[in-house]
């Protein structure tokens, strides 16, 4: 593989965009927490949902960051 190349394809990269929007969404709207509140995991279903808000973001930004790489690559052949 040769230097600026990513291993991983288009999709690969979008669908971890995707997910990582999906995991935010979830976690703000409050369905993460309701889903351990059910579960009976009161207090450390809040900590989950903080950890896996903070994911979310995360993976967000970072994969988000790898579209636009791949797309101004793209678009400056």
């Amino acid at each position: 593989m040769s230097h600026g190349q990513s291993s991983w394809g288009v999709f690969g990269i979008f669908l971890g965009f995707i997910t990582g929007a999906f995991w935010l969404l979830f976690s703000v709207l409050g369905f993460i927490s309701d889903f351990f509140g059910l579960l009976g995991l009161g207090n450390l279903g809040n900590i989950l949902n903080i950890l896996i808000a903070l994911i979310g973001f995360l993976a967000f930004i970072i994969f988000g960051l790898f579209v636009f790489k791949e797309a101004w690559r793209r678009c400056r052949k």
